[in-house]
């Protein structure tokens, strides 16, 4: 009896260890069915990192490369020999065919990515090619740029010239002008009677008064204080040497020179005083062609003036100059 049990219990073991295996199989076989293998063949349009994009005839599918992925290039005319090669080999434009499983993403897991030497080579000319053509495209830009960074700094250049040359026109035409109306105002010495006259010389593009003058400009001042009506004209001058605009400069302030020492140590009053004339180099007295003649033409003629409406009325008309 005991036997008999023994016997029954071992039966129903095996059954249950035979329905278990049955279980794994029927679990591997829908794994291994969900899992199948995919082969797919095209090139490579883009790379980036451990995933690449392969044109197919049926669309682009994502390949994703792993550390265990064998990369081979096959040789001959069956292909029958393989050479491993490193992932850097998969370039844009190479030709291969990958194997793998689809992952849920419904990317390309690579087991194994082959190719041959010849589409290999192809690809890296083209690759060669881009680079060349790269490199070509982005000299002749950089070439363009320089080009139109020179361009824009001649006409900043040239606009800046301009506006400096617009610039001394108008100074040498408000010069001129100045230097008219001097002339003008100055021109009808006629209708005074000149008391005294002093002349101030200059050294060559010096402004400054030399004390010297000092005793003749007050003396002029004096004789000029014992008439009512009095004025006193103070006119600058300066040789041509040079440029107009400079000598025109030089001539009013060795006008304004001799002014203020006309007002502030001869106690002058404004009202007494003309405006101070300057002359530039109109009005030479010398030749500029000679170190006499400039020093000539460097001056400031100081007059002491009388109109002749009012002269005589209570002292007895002077003696003119």
């Amino acid at each position: 009896m005991h036997a008999y049990i023994q016997e029954e219990n071992d039966f129903y073991m095996n059954t249950s260890m035979r329905f278990r295996t049955m279980v794994v199989v029927v679990v591997l076989m829908a794994s291994a069915a969900f899992a199948q293998s995919v082969k797919v063949k095209g090139a490579i349009i883009s790379r980036a990192g451990n995933t690449m994009t392969l044109q197919t005839s049926t669309g682009n599918v994502v390949v994703v490369l792993q550390d265990n992925t064998d990369v081979q290039q096959l040789a001959g005319a069956l292909k029958a020999r393989k050479k491993e090669m490193s992932m850097a080999a998969l370039i844009p434009g190479l030709m291969c065919e990958v194997q793998g499983t689809n992952n849920a993403q419904n990317q390309l897991v690579a087991q194994w990515v082959r190719f041959t030497g010849e589409d290999l080579e192809q690809a890296q000319s083209a690759q060669a090619a881009v680079h060349e053509t790269a490199q070509k495209a982005a000299a002749n830009q950089a070439e363009l740029q320089q080009q139109a960074d020179a361009l824009a700094a001649q006409n900043a250049a040239l606009k800046a010239q301009q506006h400096e040359l617009n610039k001394q026109q108008q100074e040498i035409a408000a010069n001129k002008a100045k230097i008219a109306a001097n002339s003008a105002r100055f021109g009808e010495l006629d209708q005074y009677y000149i008391l005294d006259e002093v002349t101030v010389y200059f050294a060559n593009g010096q402004v400054k008064v030399d004390p010297k003058y000092n005793a003749p400009l007050l003396a002029l001042v004096q004789k000029a204080k014992e008439y009512n009506g009095y004025n006193i004209q103070v006119k600058g001058y300066a040789s041509s040497v040079g440029s107009a605009a400079l000598n025109q400069q030089l001539s009013e302030e060795r006008a304004n020179n001799v002014t203020n020492i006309v007002v502030q140590q001869g106690h002058v009053p404004l009202t007494n005083m003309l405006a101070p004339g300057a002359m530039g180099e109109s009005r030479q007295v010398g030749s500029d062609k000679t170190a006499e003649g400039q020093a000539e033409n460097r001056r400031v003629v100081v007059r002491a003036l009388l109109n002749k409406g009012i002269a005589g009325t209570e002292l007895p008309l002077p003696s003119t100059k």
